[in-house]
């Protein structure tokens, strides 16, 4: 009689075809950035959009799917969601953080010299939900296999991802930000032949993403086994004494 998959097992074959998503992309991607036009105010630097807004969604899924299995944690009570709320504020925060690194070097070439950072409430709430995500990782690796913790985690983690839908529309709702308009807003459009990187560099980080968050959940399930089996052994020698 064989014994069902692990979790671990069963991510592997998840795992493979991300991978090779993300080999048949990169390049595509690379290819339609270089033959994309150059605009003809920014010149060379507006091609930060294509790479840009992608790791913003990007940080977005990750803090969403730190909510869901936040959710589903406190429901269920099972170690595996757990596992994936903590992949999911990692991928989500590293995509914050190089949001965070490729957005003043654009404002830098758009907005002139000493403009890499602007005050304006988008970039102050983007930088907000970057350490909101940063306290509950510390939260994470102060208080590994506590519990009540992971439980007070999972409450912080539905609460921070409030933040996202007001982060996206804040210019809408305040206006005269520095920060560019939504692209879904008529007045933001891409320009004629913009379009196709644009949306290629989206599948392609979002399988970026999906890849990370499945290898960093495998991880967690992995070493999560490991110490159950540690601890299963050494509770079996403690009899034998």
């Amino acid at each position: 009689m064989t014994n069902p998959p692990s979790a671990p097992d069963r991510l592997e074959p998840t795992l493979r075809v991300l991978g090779w998503l993300v080999v048949v992309l990169l390049p595509i991607w690379a290819w339609t950035v270089a033959a994309a036009p150059l605009d003809s105010i920014q010149g060379v630097m507006q091609k930060i959009l294509y790479v840009h807004p992608p790791l913003a969604y990007g940080a977005y899924l990750g803090f969403v799917a730190t909510a869901i299995a936040g959710g589903l944690f406190l429901w269920r009570g099972r170690e595996i969601h757990d596992q994936l709320a903590i992949a999911g504020a990692e991928v989500g925060t590293l995509f914050c953080l190089l949001m965070l690194i490729t957005g003043p070097i654009w404002a830098r070439g758009a907005w002139g010299p000493g403009n890499w950072w602007v005050w304006d409430a988008r970039l102050t709430l983007t930088l907000l939900l970057f350490f909101v995500y940063v306290a509950y990782l510390l939260l994470r690796s102060f208080t590994e296999g506590d519990e009540r913790a992971a439980r007070f985690a999972s409450i912080y983690g539905i609460l921070g991802v409030v933040l996202i839908p007001l982060n996206y529309w804040i210019i809408d709702l305040v206006g005269g930000a520095v920060h560019p308009d939504n692209l879904a807003n008529e007045s933001s459009g891409l320009g004629e032949g913009m379009g196709l990187p644009f949306l290629v560099g989206n599948l392609t980080l979002f399988f970026v993403f999906a890849y990370l968050l499945a290898l960093r959940w495998r991880v967690g399930a992995l070493r999560a086994e490991t110490d159950r089996l540690d601890g299963d052994r050494a509770a079996t020698e403690a009899d034998r004494v």
